[in-house]
Parts: structure tokens; sequence; C-alpha cells
């Protein structure tokens, strides 16, 4: 295995051309080397008994992996490998299964290079990485109670990201702050400024302090 690379990736995926299109970008990226590639569960612990380390790309609903119990079992078994979900399709139920068993990364196979590459370095850093449309579906299930009664309702995390905001902290700022990732703290913002239908940092600093989310004075000086 080359020395020379720093990230180990295994593909874990039965469709040929996506296979092929990871294989291409992986090889023109030096922060990365493709340890291997499987096509079932088998053929996939085989791989990850000998790999230290690195990153796994995988779909679950083309591996068999018993229900989701086999990504669990990796997740327990391989602490040392970080799990991104590339698919071409999830439901409610099975977004809220993966994130039972710890999977906190996935993006639809619809991303182009620089959302793969961006999912790539934030889930090997630890941090959650979604796409857009499954960041929504996510805020779906968290909020669905509260939208219910008030579609203006914001979470608690998404008070503070505004606070952040009022602050004058850029995206950038924020994503540090929050150890998330930009895209993440992106998508917050723009479903903030839908909610609560503002335009602008400045619209939104008055309608927290209207609000009662932060406090007036400072921002009054």
């Amino acid at each position: 295995m080359s020395t020379n690379k720093t990230n180990n990736v295994i593909i874990a995926d039965s469709q040929y051309l996506i296979v092929e299109a990871l294989k291409s970008l992986i090889r023109i990226d030096e922060r990365y080397f493709l340890a291997g590639i499987a096509d079932t569960q088998n053929d996939l612990y085989k791989l990850l008994d000998n790999t230290k380390n690195g990153l796994l790309i995988t779909d679950f609903s083309n591996i068999d992996y018993d229900g989701l119990d086999g990504l669990k079992n990796i997740r327990e078994k391989y602490p040392q490998i970080s799990i991104l979900i590339l698919t071409n399709t999830i439901t409610k139920t099975e977004f809220a299964g993966l994130t039972k068993v710890g999977i906190k990364n996935i993006i639809y196979k619809t991303a182009d290079k620089e959302e793969i590459f961006n999912a790539f370095e934030s889930t090997l850093k630890g941090k959650k990485y979604y796409s857009d449309e499954i960041l929504d579906l996510f805020l779906d299930l968290s909020e669905n109670k509260y939208t219910m009664e008030d579609p203006k309702h914001l979470t608690s995390s998404e008070i503070e990201i505004v606070k952040l905001i009022a602050d004058g902290l850029t995206t950038k700022e924020i994503a540090a702050r929050r150890n998330i990732s930009y895209h993440t703290v992106n998508t917050h913002r723009k479903n903030i400024f839908k909610k609560v239908e503002v335009s602008n940092a400045s619209e939104l600093t008055m309608h927290a302090i209207k609000s009662g989310w932060i406090e007036n004075i400072e921002y009054y000086i």
C-alpha cells in the first residue's frame, strides 16, 4: 500500500458506473489512496480487516447489510473507519435508521465533484455532512411537531447560529465555532432566512431582537 497517500478509501457499491466514477476521482487527488473495492458484505469485511484507518464509501441500499445491523457492526468493530453513505435515494425512515446506528454523513450520487470531496474531508474529520436535500429531510424530521404549529419555529441550534450571525461571524467562522461543515452552516442560514422571511443579516438581527433571542443593548450601541 502506498505510503505517499494520506487517507485510505474503500468503495462498497455494486453499481459499476458509480464505482468507476469514484475510482477516477480518488486517483486524481493525492490525499486519497484506493485501498479496495467490494460489492458484497463478505468482501468488504476482508478489506476492512486489512485497513487500519480511512474512509468507507458505500450505498446501504445495494450492499446486503442485514438491514442496518451490518453498518452498526462495522462502526463498532472498525471505529477507525469513517463511513460516508452515497445513495440514489433515501426515505425518512431510512434516514432515521441510519442516524440511529450513528451514520452522520450522507450525500446523493448526483453530487458534483466539489461536494463529494467536501463530504470526504468532513467525514474523515468526524464532522457531519449531508446533501442539501438530505439536510432538509433531517430538519423536517427533527422539527415536524413544531412546524405543524408554527412554521417560523427555529430549533435551539438554529437560534445559536442566528446569534453568531448577529455577532457578525461569517459562515466559515460559524462552521469553525460550531465544529460543523461550511456546507451545513450555509444550509442552516438558507432555512433560517426562509423561515423568518428575511433577506439579509441585518433584518435577521432585528427579528432576533424582537423575538427575544438576543439582547438588544449591544446592537444599538
